[in-house]
């Protein structure tokens, strides 16, 4: 992952900790995807706690704290540079960093959002074997449930580029279902070129 790791931190140098830092075109469509992704937690829950996987400079706990009273968060990126920036923005204790997790510490919730885009040279096997591993990973240490979006192969053909991944949704589908849970969502009725999967357990 370190070419994917690069690509970040470059984006990351370039635009700075906004949308373009963590390669979103708008604003307005990274607080779109966060919609959907927390579509996963019923806003009649009193409390929760939820890791960022792939956090990026930590956008999500903005949303969070719009949105949200009790609320415990912990952020995680492959990149030091972004958590570094992450903490420089949100200096609260109340925040937990990681650049590293293991199958030891649990969260209740596990949200994932640009994660499985970028695929830069990997080929369309690797890339997908790497979604898998990851969601297994994601998975096992999510006790409620989790949330992850992708962009779709539904997306206009001339929109797409080589170095993105657009995944089959009715194949993520299938896969959370029969391996993860009973309880899969998909929506892909929003007017973005991807898909959000709800996995509850």
């Amino acid at each position: 992952m370190d070419k994917i790791k690069s690509y970040y931190e470059m984006k990351l140098k370039k635009h700075g900790t906004n949308h373009k830092g963590v390669d979103w075109k708008s604003l307005e469509s990274q607080e779109l995807r966060f919609v959907k992704l927390f579509e996963l937690i019923d806003k009649r829950e009193p409390a929760f706690d939820v890791l960022d996987y792939g956090c990026g400079y930590g956008a999500l706990l903005d949303y969070l704290n719009i949105h949200y009273k009790n609320f415990i968060y912990s952020g995680y990126d492959i990149s030091e540079q972004m958590i570094f920036n992450a903490k420089l923005i949100f200096r609260s204790k109340a925040y937990t960093w990681y650049t590293n997790l293991d199958n030891k510490k649990k969260f209740s919730y596990v949200v994932a959002s640009g994660l499985f885009n970028v695929k830069l040279s990997y080929t369309e096997g690797e890339w997908k074997d790497y979604i898998i591993e990851t969601l297994d990973k994601i998975n096992f240490i999510s006790n409620k449930g989790f949330s992850f979006n992708i962009l779709s192969t539904f997306s206009d053909k001339e929109k797409m580029t080589d170095k993105l991944f657009y995944a089959d949704p009715s194949f993520l589908f299938n896969h959370c279902k029969k391996k993860y849970s009973k309880h899969v969502s998909l929506l892909h009725d929003y007017p973005l070129y991807e898909f959000t999967i709800i996995v509850k357990k």
